[in-house]
């Protein structure tokens, strides 16, 4: 049984009994039941060719339609307070195949709606589009099953009385594929993995730039995954990654992807971002890395977003292409209040970190160590305070020989 085809159905199974008229709750919850039924008739009769009480591999998105609208049938039939709906239940549409139409991308427009918050949208669109169960999504993110299946009931709860018809955001999934991708590997799900998955299939339905430079963006620090942590699970910076362990089949599909994306003039952030990693995949020692070019790309990413993080990663970048002092000079600019303040504003998350990191660049260990030893302070998982921590006792090392 081909458990990640039929995963890739559940999309476009869900939206038809959406558009055959079930709310998104209880069509999400019959769709579930007949992926599960399917495995069970899978694992029953595996034969290449099911048997007719088996699933028929010719046809199996409609063989789950089928299935699925049953499954709902018996639900609404069953639940009294939805005897109202008896008069549609009783036009059970007719065997047949499964409709063309495929509604997938407005399936992820519903489960990015706005209304919901950023982990809702992220549950509901792993359950809903990516075919994962309750269980896995929060064995994913490290939460009770039962607090999974309540964030993903309200989410549902709240897209019911949405139609599929109405337009959505391109972008606002885009983030949430990228929240999910940046989750990466926890418990059984390979949540990178699935957010690659999912952003090809939302490509396949979209023809939008900003799409394939996300997955180009997937794609190329995918490649890197390898070389991320050491066989102790502590993190290894890029500098100090072995890039002879970086994946050149995912880095040459991004690099491709990307210029293609990027040969339609439509620059978005995500391609910019990509451009960046694509820089760093060419190079290879971070020394010979194009820093200036990375810098413009940089200034390319500023004028699009406007974000404090992208301006600490420019500083960075600026640190590497012209010394650290013009880093730390990029640095300081980020801590002068904007006009009509009253003053300096919280440091940014890694804000600390790169302070740290430059200062050692130029020198002076003792500043470094002490902003090392903040910045672990600071992280936000312990992987990451691990590695800043060793950082500071390093450099501690250093200046007592």
């Amino acid at each position: 049984m081909d458990e990640v085809l039929l995963r890739s159905l559940m999309p476009s199974v869900l939206t038809v009994l959406v558009r055959r008229g079930a709310d998104f709750a209880a069509a999400e919850d019959a769709v579930q039941d007949a992926l599960v039924e399917a495995l069970r008739v899978g694992a029953a009769d595996p034969s290449p060719n099911s048997s007719s009480k088996g699933l028929p591999m010719r046809d199996p998105k409609g063989w789950l339609v089928t299935v699925a609208w049953r499954k709902f049938l018996d639900a609404t039939r069953a639940d009294a307070a939805r005897r109202r709906r008896e008069g549609r239940v009783e036009h059970e549409p007719a065997p047949g195949p499964a409709p063309a139409v495929d509604d997938t991308l407005q399936l992820y427009f519903l489960c990015a709606h706005p209304s919901l918050t950023p982990a809702s949208a992220v549950a509901l669109t792993l359950r809903a589009v990516g075919g994962l169960t309750t269980r896995q999504i929060a064995q994913a993110y490290l939460v009770p099953e039962a607090t999974m299946a309540q964030r993903i009931s309200r989410a549902k709860r709240t897209v019911s009385g949405e139609r599929l018809d109405r337009p959505g955001d391109v972008a606002t999934v885009l983030r949430v594929l990228y929240l999910v991708f940046n989750e990466g590997y926890t418990g059984d799900v390979d949540l990178a993995g699935e957010a690659i998955r999912l952003t090809r299939q939302l490509a396949a339905v979209v023809d939008h730039p900003e799409v394939v430079g996300l997955l180009a963006l997937m794609l190329l620090h995918h490649a890197r995954r390898a070389a991320r942590t050491a066989s102790d699970g502590s993190l290894v910076p890029l500098a100090e990654q072995d890039r002879g362990r970086w994946d050149t089949a995912l880095t040459a599909e991004g690099i491709g992807i990307l210029q293609a994306a990027l040969a339609r003039d439509r620059l978005g952030e995500f391609q910019v971002q990509a451009a960046i990693a694509a820089l760093h995949a060419d190079a290879p020692t971070t020394e010979e890395t194009d820093w200036v070019q990375i810098v413009e790309w940089y200034d390319e990413l500023t004028r699009l977003t406007d974000n404090p993080v992208v301006r600490l990663n420019r500083a960075v970048a600026v640190g590497e292409a012209d010394g650290p002092r013009a880093g730390l000079a990029a640095l300081a600019a980020l801590d002068a209040p904007s006009p009509g303040s009253s003053g300096r504003g919280h440091p940014l998350p890694r804000h600390a970190a790169v302070a740290a990191y430059l200062h050692e660049r130029d020198g002076d260990l003792a500043k470094a160590a002490r902003l090392y030893a903040e910045a672990a302070h600071e992280a936000p998982n312990l992987a990451e305070r691990d590695h800043l921590t060793r950082q500071a006792a390093r450099l501690n090392a250093r200046r007592r020989h």
